[in-house]
């Protein structure tokens, strides 16, 4: 079994929390307050900065090249794909990227990414990949199970970006760059830790969802 499979099943709850979050069933049916979306857009624009930062960090930590170039493609995807995106996205929501840029980060947002990059810097590159792949994976597997969106559904473009070939296809060489690192850099004694790491990260997902939803208030 592949390994962000098996982190899935020894997380399954709070992995269920997270995919199946009310922030995600409210977006899918387009039930979602737009005061909650845009909220998280902003936020979701500052995390992505630094979830950049983190594939940063992943080259400084690699030893191979292989593992450089597999930070680099992680780069070019946040940066290239999915802050572009992300930036015309709001743009149709009224948040231009200078006010996003002038946002000031909400307390999950801060403890989402510092923990990312602290496990980059405590560890070594296969604790900063475990640690980045609720992210990336999950929302993958969201945007599959919500896609094909409805065109009616004001969220259909977001869904629509993470249910694409583009994404799915960053999800998968993730994934693959999991089992790789786990071979090299691992055994079964270290997967404990490897999961309680993967269930922290989850764990400041769901937050973020909820930081969503609370802008309601």
């Amino acid at each position: 079994m592949a390994l962000f499979e098996r982190l899935k099943l020894d997380n399954k709850d709070i992995w269920t929390r997270y995919t199946e979050h009310d922030f995600v069933r409210q977006l899918d049916v387009g039930e979602l307050p737009e005061v909650c979306f845009r909220h998280y857009l902003g936020q979701d624009y500052l995390f992505l900065i630094h979830f950049a930062r983190a594939y940063a960090l992943a080259a400084y930590k690699s030893e191979t090249l292989t593992d450089i170039r597999h930070a680099v493609d992680g780069l070019s995807a946040i940066v290239g794909l999915e802050i572009d995106l992300h930036v015309k996205f709001c743009a149709d929501w009224g948040l231009g990227e200078a006010a996003m840029e002038a946002l000031p980060e909400s307390v999950e947002t801060m403890a989402y990414t510092r923990f990312v990059l602290e496990k980059g810097l405590a560890g070594d590159l296969l604790d900063l990949h475990v640690a980045l792949a609720p992210c990336i994976v999950g929302y993958a597997e969201i945007g599959r199970a919500l896609s094909p969106s409805n065109i009616s559904n004001p969220y259909a473009a977001w869904i629509d970006m993470y249910a694409s070939k583009d994404y799915q296809r960053v999800a998968i060489a993730e994934t693959e760059q999991l089992d790789r690192l786990f071979g090299l850099r691992a055994g079964e004694g270290r997967f404990g830790v490897l999961s309680k790491t993967f269930a922290q990260a989850t764990q400041l997902e769901v937050a973020f969802w909820q930081m969503g939803l609370n802008a309601a208030n």
